[in-house]
């Protein structure tokens, strides 16, 4: 869900976005209400295959957002290399009254989870923008 909303945010700009995950199934689909909740916002994500994270990707990324502090722990236990690329997608912006809140896993919890994901991922995503332009030379 994350990359179909940071893309169709991105539209035009010069980011590349893919997503992994640290204990994902490799060639996997995204869930049927994920698909469903993204084609509410027009956004299409029925290529999408799962796929574990790799050095490769870390070593090419300008930098990695992990949705729960449990993801962020995970890659810097796999792979401490990279850490300073790392962040919550929730770290730079406030939603609930917290900064740095971990994004819901809606998994098993039906339709309205995951709205109520699709709803925090869009919150975050103009401060992730934000971030990712401030840094030299990323635009």
């Amino acid at each position: 869900m994350a990359e179909g909303i940071f893309r169709k945010a991105m539209k035009g700009g010069d980011f590349q976005v893919e997503s992994a995950g640290v204990a994902a199934q490799p060639g996997s689909s995204a869930s049927a209400e994920t698909l469903a909740v993204l084609r509410n916002q027009g956004i299409e994500l029925g290529d999408f295959r799962s796929q574990m994270v790799s050095d490769t990707m870390l070593e090419e990324a300008e930098a990695v957002f992990c949705m729960t502090e449990g993801h962020l722990e995970m890659l810097e236990m796999m792979h401490p290399d990279y850490e300073e690329k790392y962040h919550l997608v929730c770290d730079f912006v406030e939603l609930n009254g917290k900064v740095g809140m971990d994004v819901p896993d809606p998994i098993g919890m039906g339709r309205k989870a995951y709205e109520v994901t699709s709803e925090v991922l869009n919150g975050a995503i103009g401060g992730v923008i934000a971030f990712l332009e401030s840094r030299e030379g990323v635009k």
